[in-house]
């Protein structure tokens, strides 16, 4: 009788660079995982072409199934806290039942809590403050050391970063990752926004990283346009441009906890 084997490890990481990728956490398994962008590169001596200045998001994801995670975090970006869902909807595999692809559905929620700039600026609402972004990412495993993914994206910014009238955006994101040996891979990301639904001074956003693991870490050193680290500002509040030299130095520190016993992380 046939059996249905399931392909592993399409990503190292959940995270892909700046985005999700198709993995969850294993269940039982605790993500502490710290994320840094510095300043733009171009910035020049004076500000040590940008490591003078750094923005972070710090979060903690959590495996509850071998298809279900969920995560929180806060960034000092627009001082935002994030929380997500990560469920896998179709998972690749072959034998009994041939799926080509792993289907992932990711929301999210994003709270903007900046101060108004001045005690007579308006106090925004709570529902100002709150973007959603919904994110379908279909990712195949194509060998063993190459992977792409496909990220069809929606998102409804908060009123608060964006005086701008259409709040809704629409993006399509591909990514992928090359292996060029048992702990290294090459990664890279880029969405595009559709033009109608892209706010004005938005620019689209492109980064390339490195993943290297060594046991319960993994490093991601990154190149990206995009100080952001959630997806409504990395996606629809980018304004830094590759061709400008608006190029930032990152890096992303994962850092696995096994709260109950269970497999490997990913």
């Amino acid at each position: 009788r046939s059996q249905t084997v399931y392909t592993k490890s399409t990503f190292k990481t959940t995270r892909l660079v700046s985005g999700h990728s198709v993995e969850t956490t294993a269940p039982g398994v605790l993500d502490f995982r710290i994320n840094h962008r510095f300043g733009k590169i171009n910035d020049g001596i004076y500000e040590l072409f940008g490591l003078d200045n750094a923005s972070m998001r710090m979060g903690f994801d959590y495996g509850i199934t071998k298809n279900l995670m969920v995560g929180i975090g806060h960034s000092t970006y627009q001082k935002t806290y994030d929380a997500f869902i990560k469920i896998k909807l179709l998972r690749q595999s072959t034998g009994k039942i041939n799926m080509p692809f792993t289907v992932a559905y990711v929301p999210t929620i994003a709270i903007n809590t900046l101060r108004p700039l001045s005690s007579s600026t308006p106090k925004p609402s709570f529902s100002d403050r709150v973007s959603f972004t919904n994110q379908l990412i279909i990712g195949r495993k194509f060998s063993e050391n190459l992977s792409l993914e496909l990220m069809p994206t929606y998102i409804h910014r908060d009123n608060v970063s964006f005086a701008y009238n259409n709040i809704n955006s629409f993006a399509i994101g591909i990514g992928g990752r090359q292996k060029i040996s048992r702990r290294v891979s090459i990664n890279a990301e880029y969405y595009y926004q559709l033009p109608d639904t892209q706010a004005p001074g938005a620019t689209n956003v492109l980064s390339l990283g490195v993943d290297i693991e060594t046991g319960g870490h993994v490093f991601q050193l990154h190149l990206t346009n995009s100080q952001g680290m959630t997806k409504k500002a990395f996606i629809a509040e980018t304004s830094g441009r590759w061709d400008k030299g608006d190029i930032l130095f990152g890096f992303n520190i994962s850092r696995v906890f096994h709260i109950k016993k269970g497999k490997t992380a990913w």
